[in-house]
């Protein structure tokens, strides 16, 4: 079901045990060879692909959320960036405006790195504001971990793990929207994910890690590695709405 086909009655009379589905995603510099709207375009065809499958007749999405928390990113010209506090608040309010109707099933389906830490507090502020709410199940999903590591499962990927206008998205965007591919990917450098100081996290902003702005392994992309990343990834996220759908509404599993 789609939010903005529908009536403010028929929403009103949708079992208050109906998932909402917040896509959100984020405009920001992704490299020289890849577009600014690479997270949205990425997530949008990974929900695009979800709405195909018979949960999605359970569900209702929201549109699209493009506005992220990209400040981290703002030494390249073309982001778009709502800061950390800010951004908190509006997908707050979002998930809010259903909760206040009686809604109690959100979820955020993330499609960009900075937004994770900012949608899992949102959601915890707003379960400490309804802590008697036992009904409630307020969930932040990001799309490339919905359904454990692809590199486990699609061999012939060579990264282990999402970067940034990496091997994984511009395999994706190879496939979904190659005409938006900048100049010959098989000549983009590769740069190192690195270990940081982990165990530990530490805080950085993007040149700190990458004079270009990606960071990963996009020389190895492919339209084919793209195909079998969306499927993997859409075939995630349907398989999590489908806990959500069949949650009983009591238990912490």
């Amino acid at each position: 079901m789609e939010l903005p086909e529908l009536t403010w009655p028929i929403v009103a009379a949708l079992p208050k045990t109906t998932p909402i589905v917040f896509p959100i995603a984020a405009l920001e510099q992704h490299g020289r060879h890849m577009p600014v709207f690479t997270d949205s375009l990425l997530l949008g065809e990974v929900i695009r692909r979800v709405k195909l499958t018979p949960i999605a007749e359970k569900c209702l999405f929201a549109p699209l959320q493009w506005l992220g928390n990209s400040h981290h990113h703002l030494d390249f010209p073309g982001t778009l960036s709502a800061s950390a506090r800010v951004y908190l608040d509006l997908i707050k309010d979002l998930a809010h405006c259903f909760i206040s109707h009686g809604f109690s099933r959100i979820v955020f389906v993330n499609g960009h790195g900075g937004n994770i830490v900012p949608s899992q507090q949102a959601l915890f502020e707003l379960k400490q504001e309804h802590r008697d709410r036992r009904d409630l199940l307020l969930l932040s999903l990001t799309y490339w971990d919905s359904a454990g590591n692809p590199a486990k499962t699609l061999t012939d990927l060579t990264q282990s793990q999402m970067g940034h206008a990496c091997e994984w998205e511009t395999s994706m965007i190879l496939k979904l929207a190659p005409h938006l591919v900048v100049g010959d990917v098989a000549k983009v450098p590769e740069v190192a994910f690195g270990a940081g100081f982990a165990p530990g996290y530490r805080a950085w902003v993007m040149p700190d890690r990458s004079e270009p702005g990606h960071i990963g392994h996009p020389a190895a992309a492919t339209a084919e590695k793209g195909e079998a990343l969306f499927q993997f990834f859409a075939g995630g996220v349907a398989t999590y709405l489908e806990r959500v759908v069949a949650w009983d509404g009591k238990t912490w599993e």
